[in-house]
């Protein structure tokens, strides 16, 4: 084969590869799957109650009344959205409209004015009826960036707090403390579920060396199945 050939044949397949893996990145948020429902049943898919193991698609819209759950996502992340939340799926993001979501993994997720882009983290987005943002950086970092090109993304590092106003305006950062943690874990986001985060491991460690006074919740176990004990047999005697 010529060398010309060969170029355009590596060049082709670079190509090829480059596109994959954006799409790939891409979809990581096209569907998401219903791991646990807490408190009742009031789950829903497009207004529909939902049930455990059910697979919302893009563009479904997942919300909540006075229930939680836990959401796995195409990337393998887990979501746990709180009570009174509405996102909807997006082929690169979700799109929370209002509520609040924990991710665990390498999630991204949007609100109207700004994107939240990962690679493998433990945050909380909260966007409140008026449209402002909170995101809560448990461990890892955040790039924030606005839909607005004229601003500068944003890095949120673990233990900072970035508050947004409706436009993506960044209003303020603040510091995550002992109390902040303490409250985030004992709190809806954490309290109740069986099912585990892919990314606890990370914050346990996290925490163990920057707050070390914060008190861990259990971490959910695969319970050991036990032997089921065989009643004696009772032999009659007939002396």
């Amino acid at each position: 084969m010529p060398p010309l050939q060969r170029t355009s044949w590596s060049t082709w397949i670079c190509t090829v590869l480059l596109i994959g893996s954006t799409a790939a990145a891409h979809a990581a948020a096209d569907k998401a799957t219903v791991q646990e429902i807490l408190d009742g049943d009031q789950l829903f898919i497009d207004s529909k109650k939902a049930k455990v193991k059910q697979t919302a698609s893009t563009p479904q819209v997942i919300s909540t009344g006075d229930s939680r759950g836990q959401l796995q996502f195409s990337s393998n992340a887990i979501g746990r959205i709180n009570r009174q939340s509405l996102l909807k799926l997006g082929s690169s993001c979700f799109l929370l409209n209002k509520g609040q979501i924990l991710i665990s993994g390498r999630q991204d997720g949007c609100t109207r004015s700004n994107r939240m882009s990962v690679r493998g983290t433990n945050y909380i987005l909260e966007v409140d009826g008026d449209g402002n943002a909170d995101i809560a950086v448990l461990e890892g970092s955040v790039v924030v960036e606005s839909n607005d090109s004229e601003q500068a993304p944003v890095t949120v590092e673990a233990g900072q707090r970035l508050k947004l106003s409706p436009t993506g305006v960044v209003l303020t950062v603040l510091k995550l403390v002992a109390g902040d943690y303490q409250s985030i874990l004992g709190g809806p986001l954490f309290s109740g579920y069986t099912q585990a985060v892919p990314g606890f491991a990370q914050l346990e460690s996290y925490l163990k060396l920057n707050l070390p006074g914060v008190n861990l919740p259990i971490t959910p176990s695969v319970p050991i199945p036990t032997t089921p004990s065989v009643p004696p047999v009772s032999i009659p005697r007939f002396f």
